[in-house]
């Protein structure tokens, strides 16, 4: 791809984790798509699916091209799903509000993601889903927030159905997400050691398509860091 074909400043890739059922392609699809699936599909493999927006952050207004990653919960597709994780750069971690299971198997996901992540220490917003069935709800509000307290975790409720808080979901990772790059790229001697060590992924932006941590680009990080760097 030639340089005049990108007309974005960042791309950011995200993955969407959690248990079979629990509404990841339906939230998914409401983000991008702003429609419901009424029957329930499942994952096979993985999957995913594109959006363009606008961050503005200290007086600038950055293009991101997102790409969202739609993970299969089930456990036969774990070894395939974690190949994944060490190239996202932010993750949503949905439950299911009426499934108690989905619930505890949180600490698993935070777990995995822990082994396999770019970072011990990755950006996480969890989201509990299906808030639309109060009728149905088995997972208090006093249960997540132990939980959410304990990892410090952010934590929003989404419906997948209604389209409840699910755009601002993924805006809340967004603005986690961008805010550690914008805090790495006004450093680049930090950048470049925090991709090192794993606190960051590698960064691809445009227009150069800049790969912090790669052979060969530490002069391109430098003229990017004094285009992007507004601190």
């Amino acid at each position: 791809m030639t340089t005049t074909n990108i007309d974005y400043d960042y791309l950011l890739k995200f993955l969407v984790l959690g248990d079979s059922g629990v509404g990841k392609t339906c939230l998914l699809y409401q983000y991008t798509d702003g429609r419901f699936h009424t029957q329930f599909i499942s994952t096979v493999g993985i999957d995913f699916r594109e959006k363009r927006l606008v961050y503005n952050s200290r007086g600038r207004r950055h293009r991101i091209h997102l790409q969202i990653w739609d993970t299969a919960g089930q456990e036969r597709f774990r070894s395939l799903t974690t190949a994944f994780y060490r190239d996202a750069m932010g993750f949503l971690l949905i439950f299911d509000l009426t499934s108690e299971k989905s619930f505890l198997e949180i600490t698993n996901w935070l777990e995995q993601l822990r082994m396999h992540a770019y970072s011990e220490d990755p950006d996480v917003v969890l989201c509990g889903n299906k808030c639309d069935l109060l009728q149905l709800r088995v997972v208090s509000r006093e249960q997540v927030s132990a939980l959410a307290e304990r990892y410090r975790l952010p934590y929003i409720e989404t419906s997948a159905c209604t389209g409840a808080n699910v755009q601002q979901a993924v805006e809340l990772l967004v603005g986690r997400v961008m805010e550690r790059i914008e805090n790495a790229m006004c450093n680049r001697e930090l950048s470049l050691l925090m991709t090192q060590s794993r606190c960051l992924p590698n960064l691809v932006f445009g227009p150069e398509l800049v790969r912090l941590g790669e052979p060969g680009a530490s002069h391109d990080v430098s003229e990017s860091t004094r285009r992007n760097c507004n601190c």
